[in-house]
């Protein structure tokens, strides 16, 4: 896994979980990040209320549809239904634009002519299994979510139950060498680990932060460090904290935590020029088009 993405140049992750340039988690997205020229797809996952993987970053249809529920209360028919560009518009996620503003609604419901090349089902909410097999030749970073709506505990069971058909999903696609697998949740990612030992996978929030205080090691399987600029107040790329990362043998990919001051320019220069080696972009075809423009892509 580390080899197959050992490029001389920053990797870009084209973030179409929760991304802010395209529709959220539609086919649409996925394709338009590809043409883009990322090197990986990155996107949530999360299990359908009759146990389909989709990819999913919240735990509710709320943001982006136009019905409000829980995820894991709904059935993969009703989920795909919805008309999951609903609420999209260039000053994403806000719901007080003009009408005219949400380009892509009623494209899924057929009220709008979709783009060119593309049908109404690119903007449904989509399966893991079909995002895999229409990229074949990329890498997928994948994060497990933990589902848990505000005043509701999180519902471990349910998502470590999402972690087993991931790794099954992963293994029937013959895709073990081709994600890397993460979790904000410790025990989600180390229940993933055993049932998909074969598998790269990143460390999470709980064993970064003891890997960081020095009472813990990181896993055999960690292979890629998935960090943002900071963390409840903690400067994570800093040149100590970047060489102890690079002394375990783990690459370091960034994720942008603060759209407003770091999907730009001089953000995406910086992780370059710090030596870093990814970045998780919510804007991946401007990574792309500013790394070519500075000479980092052939």
């Amino acid at each position: 896994m580390a080899e197959l993405l050992a490029l001389n140049r920053p990797i870009v992750a084209g973030h179409a979980g929760g991304d802010q340039s395209w529709p959220h988690s539609t086919m649409f997205a996925f394709r338009e990040a590809a043409r883009a020229g990322v090197d990986v797809l990155e996107m949530d996952v999360q299990l359908t209320g009759d146990g389909v993987l989709i990819v999913q970053h919240d735990d509710t249809i709320d943001r982006t549809t136009e019905r409000r529920g829980v995820v894991r209360d709904l059935s993969l028919g009703e989920l795909q239904a919805l008309d999951n560009a609903y609420w999209w518009s260039d000053e994403w996620s806000s719901r007080d634009q003009p009408s005219d503003a949400y380009v892509w609604r009623g494209v899924r419901t057929g009220a709008t002519e979709p783009p060119p090349t593309y049908t109404a089902d690119d903007f449904r909410i989509e399966t893991f299994r079909a995002i895999a097999e229409a990229f074949p030749d990329h890498v997928l970073d994948i994060e497990i979510k933990v589902p848990g709506t505000v005043g509701d505990p999180e519902d471990m069971a349910f998502a470590i139950e999402g972690a087993r058909v991931l790794a099954e999903e992963i293994e029937a696609l013959g895709r073990t060498d081709s994600v890397i697998v993460v979790s904000f949740n410790g025990d989600v990612i180390k229940a993933f680990r055993e049932l998909a030992p074969d598998v790269a996978t990143s460390p999470s929030v709980e064993e970064l932060l003891t890997w960081f205080f020095g009472t813990d090691d990181f896993d055999e399987q960690d292979v890629v460090a998935q960090v943002p600029p900071d963390f409840d107040g903690i400067e994570v790329l800093t040149p100590g904290i970047i060489e102890r990362v690079r002394n375990e043998g783990l690459e370091i990919w960034v994720w942008p935590n603060d759209a407003a001051t770091q999907e730009n320019t001089e953000f995406y220069l910086d992780i370059a020029q710090l030596g870093l080696d990814g970045i998780i972009a919510g804007h991946p075809e401007d990574a792309v088009e500013i790394y070519r423009k500075n000479g980092y892509f052939g």
